[in-house]
């Protein structure tokens, strides 16, 4: 009976003849490298996956506060400060405490050196707006602050009567102008724009209507408006 390694080999089907030891080596480690190549791919793709996985619940079940980062302030305690650097009386409307402010300061239009006096204000619904009361503001000013937008309309709040800028549906970035109240009395002009409902605007203006109707004339301009 012949021994085990004396069998003669099979033959190779694509080289019509037994494999030479070479061919084998070479075959086996072509393999060996394939299987290997396969395996490293594999394992990149389930790490990946694990890693994605680990991701989407870390984004589950961590708590978010969507409330601004910015501490908040006491705007009422920068307004006596500022009111030292206007020639104006400062509105400072008096809201809910559900209200808070995380900005408050007297600003300067690079542009044109207007000069503002700015309170940044959280609705209650967690939106945004901003109460800005320039000085002498110029139409090139007031057309930079709304975001290049056209009026709506008018809404008389509390006796004053407001120009309405309502782009809550429009296609183009107008950033904090989403909606927006824009009136103007003596040498001051106000508006009020951002990201909150018409009703939390409308509290703003009637917050502030004490201040507009008090407002002293410009210098040839007779009344206020």
């Amino acid at each position: 009976m012949a021994a085990k390694n004396d069998r003669p080999k099979p033959i190779v089907a694509e080289l019509g003849r037994p494999e030479t030891r070479q061919e084998t080596f070479e075959r086996k480690t072509a393999a060996t490298r394939k299987y290997r190549a396969v395996k490293t791919v594999n394992n990149l793709w389930l790490s990946l996956i694990v890693v994605v996985g680990v991701v989407v619940v870390i984004v589950l079940i961590v708590p978010r506060d969507n409330t601004s980062r910015l501490q908040a302030i006491d705007y009422r305690s920068v307004a006596v400060s500022a009111q030292n650097v206007l020639p104006v009386p400062l509105a400072v409307p008096d809201l809910p405490s559900e209200w808070t402010s995380n900005v408050a300061q007297v600003r300067t239009a690079t542009a044109d050196g207007v000069q503002s006096w700015f309170i940044g204000l959280l609705t209650p619904s967690g939106q945004f707006f901003g109460l800005t009361q320039a000085v002498d503001a110029n139409p090139t000013w007031l057309v930079n602050e709304l975001k290049q937008t056209a009026a709506s309309g008018t809404e008389t709040i509390d006796g004053v009567q407001w120009t309405v800028y309502d782009n809550r549906q429009s296609t183009q970035d107008v950033g904090n102008a989403a909606y927006a109240l824009e009136t103007q009395s003596g040498r001051s002009t106000y508006v009020i724009s951002g990201t909150g409902t018409p009703e939390e605007a409308n509290a703003i203006a009637t917050a502030i209507s004490a201040n507009v109707k008090q407002q002293p004339a410009a210098v040839g301009t007779g009344a206020a408006k």
